[in-house]
């Protein structure tokens, strides 16, 4: 067999691989692959389309029930992220029940973040090494790209650390949502397009239509979404004030606390990760705090972990020191 039937062979073998990752998450890489820092663009190619499909909103229009589907959108996914994949997943600062649990991981997908044993991950490894070398996506130690959102294209960050969330892995559910993860947006991208395509149908004075609730309910409400949410690990280590003298750089950030429902309060955060809050001062607003506090009324929650007294004592002396960033 000649060197260039070899290539061409790898090559295709490699192509392969790449298309069943699409659909199979959890295909076996070898542990070069593990490591790599490289970028198959191929795989990512739908995360890029996602971004240059909003550019279609210049040929669909807008119209208010289509912006706000895309803001109403956002919002329940927001929620789903930053209460369940970080405060619950992650965090485990909260119990919940079996079904409960598996509605909110559903959810959860329907923000494009790959499934909640992928996230959990991941996030517990971030908080082991925040800002160190080992942390994979620490504006301290690369680029802000990079940490923003170059560190998800990466090979090595790819597949789920499931030797990191035991108590999730148990469950099959868990499992399958999250080694099929685009499950999920396939799903959507149809159901978009058909309600857009109804509401024209039987509403048309609406002003809608299917490629205008797909670009602006599917498209750029999930482009927002990604952004705010990876901004957390990027300018929520870059820019803001200090209250705590953690190990890392993390950093008290209003703004981004407001369009992230909560999670801008980093420095808090990374002081004392267990807490369900992270607004921990009456004015810090922590929207995700708060429906946790009212599914906790429903009984749809409950053992919500609070912030320890000594915690927030420790924090009223401190607030005169603030550094800012």
């Amino acid at each position: 067999m000649s060197a260039r039937t070899e290539a061409g062979e790898a090559e295709g073998h490699s192509l392969l691989k790449t298309i069943v990752l699409w659909f199979d998450s959890w295909a076996q890489e070898s542990k070069h692959e593990e490591n790599s820092r490289e970028i198959v663009w191929l795989r990512v190619l739908p995360f890029v389309a996602l971004h240059l499909g909003c550019l279609a909103v210049f040929w669909v229009g807008w119209s208010p029930v289509a912006v706000g589907v895309a803001a109403a959108f956002y919002f329940v996914r927001m929620f789903a992220i930053t209460g369940f994949y970080h405060r619950y997943f992650s965090h485990k600062s909260f119990q919940t029940s079996r079904t409960m649990q598996f509605v909110f991981a559903l959810l959860g997908a329907t923000a494009i973040q790959r499934g909640a044993l992928w996230w959990a991950s991941h996030h517990r490894a971030h908080h082991r090494h925040s800002d160190e070398p080992e942390d994979r996506h620490s504006p301290v130690q690369d680029s802000f790209v990079t940490s923003h959102i170059g560190w998800i294209l990466e090979k090595r960050n790819f597949r789920s650390r499931l030797e990191l969330v035991p108590d999730l892995v148990k469950y099959p559910e868990l499992r399958f949502l999250d080694r099929f993860d685009v499950l999920i947006p396939l799903l959507l991208l149809p159901a978009f397009w058909a309600l857009g395509a109804l509401l024209a149908a039987f509403a048309p004075q609406l002003g809608t239509s299917g490629g205008q609730m797909l670009v602006w309910g599917f498209g750029i409400s999930t482009i927002a979404l990604y952004h705010f949410t990876f901004s957390i690990n990027s300018l929520a280590h870059r820019v803001g004030s200090r209250r705590y003298e953690t190990s890392d750089d993390s950093r008290n950030n209003l703004w981004l606390a407001l369009a992230t429902l909560g999670e801008g309060w980093h420095n808090n955060h990374h002081h004392y990760q267990a807490s369900v809050r992270q607004g921990f001062r009456w004015w810090e607003v922590d929207v995700t705090y708060y429906l946790l506090r009212g599914m906790e009324s429903c009984g749809l929650i409950w053992k919500l972990k609070p912030v320890p007294a000594r915690v927030l004592e420790e924090a009223r002396v401190r607030a005169p020191r603030e550094v800012q960033g």
